[in-house]
């Protein structure tokens, strides 16, 4: 109850600040972003509850309608996630995962920058392919156990959670800011980024942070030696193998019905549908990996999360607060195109660290993109950057979820976050303006 009632102190002062600025209906809907913030901060409440909460509170507030917020809980791209989830159970339940680990961690020297170096790399690959909270639970384990040096260890943990936000952004399912911006795009008819080509967008980026992470990571950490968790025998099994050809086909067709304009038109197919239907595959007896039970293992309350998110990006949106914000930025689109974007990955980043990644982009989308009607700026690549510098905040264990994972394992101290995270930050910004600048606005 002390968390409840913290949250709704903070909202009502929210509330009577907000009031001096904006109108009763902004002012209301800041205090009620401030209360969920709150609660999905102190976790008074279950997360899948919180998330929720806005289809009673819009409503009974006078926000959006009943209708208008619970429509945002059915959105396509919800189900490309899901989608996403069924093959993420699958590859956990035949431990392909650990296969796909263990030849990882043997591509480097046994020495700690090498195996630092392997670990970041593994949970950006698996992060692209599973959630980067998935992976960051899965690999999380095996670096507590490589060493009872505390200071490696904590080092090794870190490679892991940095690893695991640097290569969600990889692909669209790799982190939930991903999935929200797909979703905001297709709620304002703004043309969506294939699969395909939203990876040839991110890789290089994710390359350039994995060479200077992990370097960083190594930085005085004296040589040891290392005993590893997977053999080096390990062999593939049937089911695991069968799991390979499927993903393998996956990603063909994801290929194929990629569009290359203007060469190639691709096949057409709905992204959202492929993902979902090779989700439902993994049930097809002979064929899948999944019973029915093994559905519970779905995380319903990160479902339940985005909608909350495209329910509060609608709520800015219909009742005009994020075009009344945007005015208040105007200021920003008379600064050179190098400076807007520096500012918005700089506010996206520091923001992020004291706030959930999704819930915070799920506010910042509808505020940039309004800018887009006041101003004459290129709306889709800033959207992408604030996006991408969502899941690179790196400081605090509330900004992503595999920061609050490496704190929870207790070899992780806040300090030691934010020592190694405040750099990793300032290089993140550096680098996605730089990627932004002479990449992005020539592809997108």
């Amino acid at each position: 109850m002390k968390g409840i009632f913290l949250a709704l102190v903070m909202a009502v002062a929210t509330f009577l600040i907000a009031g001096l600025a904006f109108n009763t209906q902004h002012a209301t809907l800041f205090g009620i972003i401030v209360f969920l913030v709150a609660l999905w901060t102190n976790e008074a409440l279950p997360l899948g509850v919180v998330s929720l909460l806005p289809i009673i509170l819009f409503p009974s507030l006078d926000i959006i309608s009943t209708n208008a917020t619970v429509a945002n809980y059915s959105k396509s791209t919800i189900f490309l996630f899901l989608g996403g989830f069924m093959l993420a159970i699958a590859t956990q339940k035949t431990e392909l995962h650990k296969f796909i680990s263990n030849k990882l961690l043997t591509l480097f020297p046994n020495t700690p920058r090498g195996v630092l170096f392997s670990l970041s790399i593994t949970s950006a690959f698996l992060s692209s392919l599973i959630s980067n909270t998935t992976t960051a639970l899965l690999l999380i384990p095996i670096a507590m156990f490589l060493t009872d040096n505390i200071k490696l260890k904590m080092r090794l943990v870190l490679a892991i959670a940095y690893g695991a936000s640097i290569g969600g952004i990889v692909t669209p399912i790799g982190t939930p800011p991903n999935l929200i911006l797909l979703g905001f795009m297709e709620q304002h008819a703004i043309e969506a980024i294939p699969f395909i080509k939203w990876m040839v967008l991110t890789g290089p980026l994710a390359l350039a942070m994995l060479i200077v992470v992990p370097f960083v990571l190594s930085l005085g950490v004296e040589d040891l030696s290392f005993e590893k968790e997977l053999s080096d025998n390990l062999k593939l099994t049937g089911e695991q193998k069968r799991l390979m050809y499927i993903l393998g086909s996956l990603v063909i067709l994801l290929l194929v019905n990629s569009k290359i304009e203007p060469y190639y038109s691709g096949l057409g197919l709905n992204e959202k549908g492929i993902l979902l239907g090779y989700g439902l595959l993994m049930f097809i007896p002979k064929i899948g990996f999944l019973t029915w039970d093994d559905s519970r293992k779905i995380p319903y309350e990160i479902i339940f999360l985005f909608g909350a998110g495209f329910s509060i990006a609608a709520a800015f949106s219909q009742t005009g607060l994020a075009s009344e914000i945007a005015n208040y930025l105007l200021v920003l689109t008379d600064l050179p195109v190098i400076l807007l974007i520096l500012i918005v990955a700089s506010l996206i980043t520091f923001t992020t660290e004291i706030t959930s990644n999704t819930a915070l982009i799920s506010i910042a989308l509808p505020i940039i993109y309004s800018l887009n009607e006041v101003a004459n700026v290129d709306i889709t690549l800033i959207l992408m950057v604030a996006t991408i510098c969502a899941s690179y905040a790196f400081m605090l264990p509330i900004a992503t979820p595999p920061n609050a994972i490496a704190m929870s394992s207790g070899a992780v101290k806040v300090k030691d976050m934010s020592k190694y995270g405040i750099v990793f930050n300032i290089v993140g910004i550096i680098f996605v303006t730089i990627t932004a600048l002479v990449y992005w606005q020539y592809i997108l």
